[in-house]
């Protein structure tokens, strides 16, 4: 008796292991915070470490499906990431082009009026702000990973 619980303990075990070795890893998360009001996503493309192709990047910066969110010109934009993100360094795009030199930190911040700046490349009253992730050496064109929203100028 007491060996056929032994087994079926052991037999338990084994199979919540094997449960949790089939569950993927959570993508890393990016998040977006104006004021009171936030938004967080995953990447939109890569996030896993590896490297992306350039024509994949461009594809996925022309994506239509990103979370909006307003931005006075008077408010501050932060900008959040996972660490291991952050490793990786990372870079604030503005439509594509680096509003920022790449970062080890997990937490950036910026004026609200620099989103819609022509000077910028901004046009409207939206613009794409993406957060484009490295492969950890700095100063690296190597991409592996990009969370992109879209900010919405607040009359």
């Amino acid at each position: 008796m007491r060996r056929r619980r032994a087994v079926a303990a052991a037999g338990a075990v084994s199979a919540g292991l094997l449960v949790l070795s089939a569950c993927d890893k959570p993508s890393p998360m990016s998040t977006i915070t104006v004021g009171s009001s936030s938004l967080s996503a995953e990447a939109t493309c890569g996030g896993e470490g590896d490297v992306l192709k350039p024509a994949d990047l461009t594809k996925c910066l022309q994506d239509e499906d990103i979370k909006s969110i307003s931005v006075g010109q008077d408010e501050t934009v932060r900008f959040g990431v996972d660490p291991e993100v952050a490793d990786e360094r990372w870079t604030i795009l503005l439509n594509g082009q680096p509003l920022t030199d790449d970062s080890d930190k997990t937490y950036r911040t910026i004026p609200g009026n620099a989103f819609f700046n022509a000077q910028y490349g901004a046009q409207g009253d939206s613009t794409l702000v993406s957060i484009k992730a490295g492969d950890g050496k700095k100063d690296s064109q190597a991409v592996t990973g990009l969370w992109s929203f879209k900010l919405k100028k607040e009359n």
